[in-house]
């Protein structure tokens, strides 16, 4: 159980900032799942019995503007549907552009789970999400519940702390003061 301290809600954010450091909750191009999906590893072992499957050395997984890599990738099946993927490496990492952005967004840890029943992914082990040129989020852990639309962070031994750096806003970005009435 993450402590009170270390949670953080949508509502506290809001919703620009949420957009700007979770990548996972923002949609990537729409183009992309139309895109075939590669999947390339030094080594692969697919077990046809479960269906489940496991990439090993320099994974590299590429989907449209989507790249997943790191050293081992774990999917496991239910009923032919993805339950759970274990991504992990020196980091393991993600990148996706988003419909109308210009710059891409980009996570690692040393363990990324995407956990889809549940819709949550965590990222475990010197995680961190950014976006180029805006604001960062470091913790030791961090938790994406997709469904509630929330991140909880921080991780369970004393003294892990949460890191947030937020870029001041652009002159364009700006709302002029009102005129005086």
């Amino acid at each position: 159980m993450v402590p009170a301290s270390h949670r953080i809600t949508v509502p506290l954010l809001g919703a620009a900032l949420l957009l700007a450091i979770m990548p996972f909750t923002a949609r990537g191009l729409t183009s992309d799942r139309d895109q075939p999906m590669t999947i390339e590893a030094d080594k692969a072992t697919l077990h046809e019995k479960t269906g489940n499957s496991v990439y090993e050395g320099s994974v590299h997984v590429q989907q449209g503007t989507l790249v997943l890599q790191g050293s081992k990738m774990t999917v496991h099946l239910n009923d032919s549907e993805i339950e759970k993927i274990i991504l992990t490496g020196s980091p393991a990492t993600y990148q996706q552009r988003p419909d109308g952005k210009d710059t891409d967004q980009h996570a690692e840890a040393g363990r990324i789970e995407y956990h889809a029943t549940e819709e949550r992914i965590i990222l475990l082990e010197n995680a961190r999400v950014w976006q180029s040129g805006a604001e960062e989020f470091r913790s030791d852990r961090i938790i994406f519940d997709l469904k509630n639309n929330t991140v909880n962070a921080g991780g369970s031994s004393p003294g892990d702390r949460v890191h947030i750096t937020l870029q001041p806003g652009s002159k364009k970005d700006k709302k002029p003061p009102a005129p005086p009435q």
